[in-house]
């Protein structure tokens, strides 16, 4: 999913970069929020960004300029919400840039709007949407990260497809292609990503029971077993 460094043209690396701000900053607005009412939010805080972190370091190669991986957001857009997931996935994503080569500084506003917005707000969606419904919170942590994971590779498809369009079949053919190519690694990862986010919740409902509520409170939720914190 990481677009590499360099690899967008200047004008579509700029645009990103601005279209993804405004989220950045919101998300940094209500990660402060969060620990300064309910600092003992900050291990589940960490625990998000590590898991995020360990998953989409997971790189395999893919097409030319990016690559497939779990992206591990799903989990911290269902505890905290996609904002707060908003600014992890950037610090992450930065990391990555700097320590890994991982992605890339230029590009760095079009993978925070891939993996760092647009996931994290499907799988939110999917959390509360599923809450809605009746579905239970295994299930809708399982379609909440795999679903989140699948938006993130759309997104970066059409990112692609928008900057290197085909010369026969423009902007739809280029990203048609570039799906066909991350279908065949992203389809078998979401999975596995859904999976092992709902082993990681259903761990911490075991053992952090006690800071799982305390979200819930926080977003003025009443405790009962339909939510996820």
């Amino acid at each position: 999913m990481h677009i590499m460094e360099g690899f967008l043209p200047p004008l579509h690396a700029a645009g990103w970069a601005a279209a993804s701000a405004p989220f950045v900053i919101v998300g940094a607005v209500r990660l402060r929020r969060i620990v300064r009412e309910k600092p003992e939010a900050r291990l589940l805080l960490g625990a998000s960004g590590a898991f995020a972190f360990l998953l989409s370091a997971l790189k395999l190669p893919s097409v030319t300029g990016s690559c497939s991986h779990p992206t591990g957001t799903g989990l911290g857009a269902a505890l905290f919400g996609p904002s707060v997931m908003t600014l992890m996935a950037t610090i992450v994503l930065l990391f990555q840039a700097l320590l890994l080569a991982h992605g890339g500084l230029t590009t760095l506003g079009a993978n925070v709007f891939s993996m760092g917005i647009v996931g994290p707000w499907v799988a939110w969606a999917m959390v509360r949407g599923g809450g809605a419904v009746g579905l239970s919170v295994p299930v809708r942590v399982f379609l909440a990260a795999f679903l989140g994971d699948l938006a993130t590779y759309v997104t970066t498809a059409l990112q692609l497809g928008l900057a290197f369009p085909d010369p026969a079949t423009g902007f739809t053919g280029a990203s048609v292609k570039f799906l066909s190519i991350f279908a065949v690694t992203q389809m078998p990862l979401a999975v596995v990503e859904g999976l092992l986010t709902v082993a990681v919740v259903n761990w911490l409902s075991r053992n952090s029971a006690d800071d799982l509520r305390l979200l819930a409170e926080m977003r003025g939720e009443e405790k009962d077993s339909g939510h996820v914190a």
